[in-house]
């Protein structure tokens, strides 16, 4: 009797983390329908995360005092998320919504090869395997998705944006809450975009959105980054890391499935792509429970 509190604990966790990974995957439907460019896009996305983030802090009456160095990392780490959200959208603008969110599941090869570099650690054998499968995938869909070609460029960048600031945070996450973390970062994606704006001339009447753009733009900062983040940093005490990674590698899948439901994108993509998004997707899935398994032969 006891354990059962704890099972529904569980079980709820986990249909809020398969929600939060939902609008995750809901993210790129709003970037495909939002009409203004990419970094314009992005601009209005973390200048309402970070507003209503802050206002999460504020009337929930948390710290956010970090240290000045860590306000300087954490400001410039905003550089590389802003570069992964402008890279993202312009992918999807470029190609479509299937197309970029299998070169995004690239991220986990980048971070395989990546990782061991920042922590100097070797790679390991495994890592090698489900990289070798990934590029795999990827040149696949290269050769058969060639009118895409752009646009797998930018997913494939922002996959590897996605994947440093990630790497970063790994270690920013020891000392500082993950909340905290996500404010500083959106501020500092909000100063960095402005500052190229203003350069570039960006800040014109395109800016201007009409009442559909506005409301998707609401939608996209609030619900799919504010609270999806607060949420899904939330869930994460109660579930293993293990379980999160695997719910997570869900995100493509609800996003391809949204895609087909929004804009029947099925009829444009080749065999080809499919090939390759399987290759790619299957190694994503099967990698953390390859690990589990070899870390607990180990152990024995």
């Amino acid at each position: 009797m006891d354990q059962q509190p704890a099972e529904k604990g569980i079980n709820k966790n986990l249909l809020i983390l398969h929600f939060t990974v939902f609008i995750w995957g809901f993210t790129s439907i709003l970037g495909a329908l939002i009409s203004i460019s990419a970094v314009q896009l992005v601009w209005y996305r973390v200048l309402i995360a970070s507003a209503s983030l802050f206002l999460y802090f504020r009337f929930g009456g948390r710290q956010i005092r970090v240290s000045k160095a860590a306000f300087i990392k954490l400001f410039f780490t905003g550089a590389l998320v802003g570069g992964h959200w402008i890279l993202f959208f312009q992918a999807i603008k470029s190609s479509t919504v299937p197309v970029t969110l299998v070169c995004l599941s690239s991220m986990t090869l980048f971070t395989a090869f990546l990782e061991p570099l920042f922590k100097k650690k070797k790679i390991s054998k495994l890592e090698i395997l489900a990289g070798a499968l990934i590029i795999t995938g990827i040149l696949i869909i290269f050769k058969f998705e060639t009118r895409y070609t752009m646009g797998i460029i930018f997913g494939l960048l922002s996959a590897c944006a996605a994947s440093i600031f990630s790497i970063i945070n790994s270690k920013q996450v020891q000392q500082i809450e993950a909340p905290v973390i996500s404010l500083y970062e959106l501020l500092g994606a909000l100063f960095w975009i402005t500052i190229y704006l203003l350069f570039t001339h960006g800040f014109n009447a395109a800016m201007l959105i009409g009442w559909h753009d506005a409301g998707y733009l609401v939608l996209l900062g609030t619900v799919c980054t504010s609270l999806a983040y607060v949420s899904g940093v939330s869930v994460m005490r109660e579930i293993s890391a293990f379980k999160v990674a695997l719910i997570t590698n869900l995100e493509p899948v609800y996003g391809i499935i949204l895609s087909f439901l929004f804009f029947g994108e099925t009829n444009r993509l080749t065999l080809g792509f499919w090939v390759g998004a399987i290759i790619i997707l299957s190694t994503i899935f099967l990698f953390p429970v390859a690990q589990t398994q070899l870390e607990k032969r180990r152990s024995k």
